[in-house]
């Protein structure tokens, strides 16, 4: 008979696999989440200032940009412009890790303006209760009120991102 912590070990890893990939066709109900037109939670997050600066304590990912962990989502929000705000947990999603990349691309472009920023479910868990992200990659687009105006389950294309920014501008 399994021990008490194999199955918890085994539950975990379940949960881990079960979070990565999350698209459009999958079981979890997307009602759920946080919808078009709603106010986007002012919730507090982590940020690179409150890790000492050490990204690795904020993010799985591999390859971080700081540009992405300058902002806490209720300073962002106070900000006054638009947001693109990713769930991914690149640790064990590589559909997460290639969203990402993707993201770190078009913030090149439009980093001047609008906030980009990425919350890791093991750094951030508040962020995707608030949110009601059951899984990831997902991506929300916030305009300049605060407002959602687009959210994507799963993966998405450069151009179907860029077009979700360039709306929200």
């Amino acid at each position: 008979m399994p021990t008490l912590s194999a199955l918890a070990v085994g539950f975990a890893f379940a949960a881990l696999l079960g979070a990565c990939g999350q698209g459009p066709g999958s079981s979890h109900n997307l009602s759920m989440s946080l919808q078009l037109g709603e106010a986007a939670p002012k919730v507090r997050t982590k940020t690179l200032a409150d890790v000492g600066g050490d990204v690795s304590r904020i993010t799985t990912y591999r390859q971080p940009d700081e540009r992405m962990y300058q902002y806490s989502v209720d300073r962002a929000l106070a900000s006054g412009k638009p947001i693109l705000l990713e769930f991914a947990t690149p640790a064990h999603c590589t559909p997460c890790d290639r969203q990402l990349q993707m993201i770190k691309s078009l913030m090149q472009k439009y980093q001047t303006q609008m906030i980009f920023l990425h919350m890791d479910q093991y750094d951030n868990p508040e962020a995707y209760k608030a949110f009601r992200v059951p899984g990831d990659p997902w991506t929300f687009v916030i305009d300049k009120r605060g407002v959602v105006r687009f959210q994507q389950a799963g993966s998405m294309l450069y151009n179907e991102l860029e077009g979700a920014i360039q709306s929200a501008l």
